[in-house]
């Protein structure tokens, strides 16, 4: 999956019908209704503002008055096809007085976001694993350093018994560093998930 860096826009003209077309990135659902009650006070006497949201916690879509299946599911299925998370689509319509058919419809507002999306700067999500690292006083030093060269985030320490360092690191290569740090503090490491 990706992540926009930046807002993107574009604007094209089909059969006299304006298609200006907004794709962004997005934290949350209430951030995405206000940034789309943003643009329609923007364009108020556009005909159309149809939308697709697409968060790792809530999505939505809505045609706004299109023919059902032929503004925002089109929009999402470029947005699929980009694996982008995270990120409002929106297209204001400006009608120009000649119908375009579904499948004029379906073509246009999947060309505006995908024109929008033509110099958009994408970044990988890294999914990230939350770990507690315990190890005795003495590896301290060792723990810390091996952190830092391997990058990983040390989020809290905590000194009891031992050393506990909650960690930071990215999901797909927590396995093979856990057993990596383990081997080279000769298995005085003990680790445990943080749920």
């Amino acid at each position: 999956m990706y992540h926009l860096k930046q807002p993107c826009q574009s604007e094209i003209e089909i059969k006299k019908s304006r298609f200006i077309g907004y794709v962004e990135p997005v934290a949350s659902r209430a951030e995405a209704m206000q940034r789309l009650a943003e643009l329609r006070r923007q364009y108020p006497d556009a005909r159309h503002h149809c939308w697709v949201l697409l968060s790792e916690t809530d999505s939505g879509l809505d045609d706004d008055g299109e023919p059902g299946g032929t503004a925002a599911k089109p929009m999402y299925n470029v947005l699929m096809h980009r694996k982008l998370t995270n990120v409002l689509a929106v297209v204001v319509r400006y009608f120009g007085g000649i119908k375009l058919g579904a499948g004029g419809l379906v073509r246009a507002y999947s060309q505006a976001i995908s024109e929008a999306l033509i110099d958009a700067e994408l970044v990988a999500v890294v999914r990230r694993k939350t770990l507690v690292f315990e190890v005795p006083f003495s590896l301290e030093s060792a723990l810390r350093r091996w952190c830092e060269q391997q990058g990983v985030a040390i989020l809290d320490a905590s000194y009891s018994e031992a050393v506990r360092l909650t960690v930071s690191l990215a999901e797909d290569e927590a396995e093979a560093q856990c057993a990596a740090l383990s081997n080279s503090l000769h298995g005085a490491l003990t680790v445990l998930d943080v749920e």
